[in-house]
């Protein structure tokens, strides 16, 4: 009974020293997230801005201004940019993703993949560590993007993709990540990043006209503005991932913690219970020695 008693202890110390990691996890991801937070709310409607007025101008081009990087073509060869995070202990987000981009390949692109021509750059140790495993072609030179995070570094990854559509290396470019929406939602998205999606018209025909006036020229601000919106919508992509991730550790370390109250209190009901069954035997053992020497 002392052993069972000693072993309970034990395991309370244990289970409330891990409580503490967890809480103190939960406060370290709670002021990254709010830092994180901040940075995509201001990104996103400017992010958006220019999303829609690039698609708006490529899908009301009049084929007078080469687009190479909105011409479509026969897919033969996949890009797809996994962005995940550099760590765990932050829930299901980073299997979420890994998930999602296999079942993008899988249903959309299975002919490509059968022969060789998908390719995965992984942003996030997490996501490329884990589509290595798993036998897919995963290129590891922007996976430590989030140990340096910014703007600049993220262009290098931007161009590299649009310099290899460019050259023809791949037909299409998608990008897998995660919209932050609060710190306990996440929405896990595919979006199309090159070539350039246009602007699908809804209850009409007719092509969505453009308010756009263009100077100097059309040509001259296209060439120059195309990988300039682009390295903004993966950056805002990015800034969308790391407020994400945040928010699911810091949610994953909340429902760590009550956990281990609930596991505390189920230890402690038997750790009282295991005492006052050797009370009682103590109890037992000296009425009994008592009895005896009367007796």
């Amino acid at each position: 009974m002392p052993g069972q008693l000693k072993e309970v202890r034990n395991r309370i110390k244990s289970v409330q020293s891990t409580q503490q990691i967890t809480k103190a996890m939960k406060m370290v991801s709670a002021a990254k997230l709010r830092k994180a937070q901040d940075a995509i709310i201001q990104m996103r409607p400017y992010a958006q801005k220019l999303q829609d007025m690039l698609s708006n101008i490529v899908s009301n081009s009049d084929g007078s201004v080469s687009m190479k990087l909105a011409t479509e073509r026969a897919v033969n060869k996949v890009l797809v940019i996994l962005v995940t995070s550099d760590r765990g202990l932050c829930g299901g987000y980073n299997a979420n993703l890994v998930k999602l981009a296999r079942q993008v390949i899988n249903e959309q692109y299975a002919e490509q993949y059968s022969k060789g021509n998908v390719e995965i750059w992984g942003i996030g140790k997490k996501g490329y560590e884990a589509m290595q495993r798993t036998g897919y072609k995963a290129n590891d030179t922007f996976k430590d993007l989030f140990l340096q995070l910014s703007f600049e570094n993220i262009q290098k990854a931007s161009a590299a993709a649009m310099e290899a559509f460019s050259k023809g290396e791949f037909d299409v470019v998608e990008l897998v990540y995660s919209q932050f929406k609060n710190a306990a939602t996440q929405q896990f998205k595919v979006e199309r990043f090159l070539p350039i999606p246009k602007v699908e018209n809804q209850g009409s025909t007719s092509k969505t006209k453009s308010d756009f006036i263009f100077e100097p020229g059309k040509e001259e601000l296209i060439t120059e503005l195309m990988p300039k919106i682009l390295n903004t919508q993966l950056f805002k992509a990015v800034l969308d991932a790391n407020a994400s991730e945040h928010g699911a550790r810091m949610t994953a370390m909340d429902k760590a913690s009550d956990n281990a109250n609930e596991l505390l209190r189920s230890l402690r009901i038997s750790y009282n219970r295991a005492r006052q069954a050797a009370i009682t035997t103590e109890l037992t053992e000296i009425v009994s020695g008592a009895a005896a020497l009367n007796g």
